[in-house]
């Protein structure tokens, strides 16, 4: 019988110590990788929120604007500068914007906002913007007007939860609200009736309109068609005022920029700052976004213009937040380290006792001529076989719940959701899906298991066969 077989079947020979010893690995690598997942999924969607909504992935500026982002650190971007950028092989789209800072006004209600001029089509292809669109509103009227209609307890349950929620798909508002799809052809049309919100994105470059943030229309407490004053200080100091007739509300991930952001076509902000064809950035849109092509994108543009102009990555654009960031998974890292050390001490304690239990046993085997090195490969391949048991049921059972938590992701509500969007947060916490991190963690269970088996070997080699007899 070969040694591996051997192994297997001494394995089963006390069933409970076998499968003490995998559940203890099984539960170590079942709640790091989910722990771990939850943690990454978090940081990938906040990034993704900040850049997607907002920064883009690279920027062109004038050199000063970082340091010192006021409209006049702007400069002049023409179509040459442009097809120049995007001949780069994974450039795909160039984005002007002015963005400035503005006092926005309506009633009795005030607010600081950003006030950002983009090109309306370039916007879009760059950022997605038009499907930010709030498509559904769950105002304190709809939501009552839905709890007297024809829908299902269950559903005016969760509607008197997400009052006040505004959507922009109707996938999102069914995954909040429970609605499966089966149900979804009686109560979706119901809530279309009550719950539709009439909203467009801007046409052209130079329409005297506006598009804002939801979290923005709820403190300014205006809707679709009314005005918004924005009064501001322009291009080299000059007075910047306007009113514009607000035209559609988008809905954005983040919180942060969500409460305070109001787009209007580049032309018409141009007007307002007093500075024709100036741009305080330009958002460079890419094909491929993996970190590594990001790098070397930024280093090939940045040879193709000069000085006062330079190129930033989403990392320099996002600094607090990559550094914020990088602590909490720092501490994150600690905690599945703790988790890991918890688990080591098991699985020695496990160890320590098989090799009493069976110091009887190994001492026969070697007094009728089994040699130590036999033995001691025979116990290190039982380990082995333990520990890829825990890995791979440990593995297997965490992905239902990877997958399922980034279809559906965790959402908070209340005081909590609160404290996220506080932080400038989405108070939501997916899964990311499985990626490098799953071996990660089967490497650290391998080192533990090396280190159980390395103790145990050398308990074989130093074994007195006369006292193991005699155990």
């Amino acid at each position: 019988m070969k040694d591996y077989q051997l192994a297997w079947k001494n394995l089963w020979r006390n069933r409970r110590r076998t499968l003490i010893t995998a559940a203890s690995v099984f539960f170590a690598v079942f709640f790091a990788l989910v722990m771990r997942s939850f943690q990454l999924g978090v940081y990938d969607r906040m990034f993704k929120n900040v850049i997607e909504s907002y920064s883009g992935y690279l920027q062109l500026q004038h050199e000063d604007y970082f340091d010192d982002p006021i409209i006049d650190n702007s400069f002049e971007i023409d179509q040459a500068l442009i097809n120049d950028l995007k001949e780069d092989q994974n450039v795909k789209d160039v984005v002007p914007r002015l963005e400035s800072f503005a006092l926005a006004a309506s009633g009795n209600h005030t607010q600081g906002v950003i006030v950002m001029g983009i090109d309306p089509e370039g916007e879009d292809r760059v950022l997605n913007i038009r499907n930010r669109l709030v498509r559904y509103k769950l105002k304190d009227e709809v939501v009552d007007n839905l709890i007297n209609d024809t829908i299902p307890e269950r559903t005016k349950k969760l509607l008197d939860i997400f009052r006040n929620e505004a959507y922009t798909s109707a996938e999102r508002m069914m995954q909040d609200l429970d609605i499966s799809e089966e149900d979804s052809a009686s109560i979706l049309p119901v809530i279309r009736r009550h719950a539709s919100f009439p909203n467009e994105f801007l046409t052209s470059d130079n329409e005297e309109a506006a598009v804002i943030g939801e979290g923005l229309s709820d403190y300014l407490q205006t809707d679709i068609g009314d005005t918004i004053v924005l009064i501001s200080q322009g291009y080299h100091g000059t007075s910047a005022a306007g009113k514009y007739v607000i035209k559609g509300i988008v809905k954005l991930s983040t919180p942060d920029v969500d409460n305070k952001i109001v787009y209007l076509p580049l032309e018409t902000a141009r007007y307002l700052y007093a500075a024709p064809g100036m741009s305080t950035t330009a958002v460079i849109s890419l094909n491929s976004n993996d970190d590594d092509d990001i790098l070397q994108t930024g280093i090939r543009l940045r040879d193709r213009i000069s000085e006062p102009l330079t190129i930033k990555t989403w990392q320099e654009l996002n600094a607090l937040l990559v550094n914020q960031m990088d602590a909490d998974n720092k501490s994150g890292i600690i905690m599945i380290a703790i988790l890991y050390l918890v688990i080591a001490f098991g699985v020695f304690g496990t160890v320590l006792m098989m090799m009493a239990e069976r110091k009887r046993e190994f001492g026969m085997l070697v007094s009728i001529g089994m040699q130590k090195h036999k033995l001691a490969k025979i116990v290190s391949l039982e380990m082995l076989f333990i520990g890829f048991l825990g890995v791979v049921a440990g593995s297997i059972a965490s992905l239902p719940v990877v997958f399922y938590g980034n279809i559906h992701p965790l959402r908070f509500t209340g005081e909590f959701a609160r404290m996220y969007e506080d932080y400038g947060f989405e108070p939501i916490m997916p899964t990311m899906m499985p990626d490098s991190y799953y071996i990660w963690q089967t490497v650290v269970v391998l080192v533990i298991l090396v280190i159980a088996i390395t103790f145990s070997t050398r308990k074989i080699f130093k074994m007195n066969v006369i006292n193991a007899l005699r155990a």
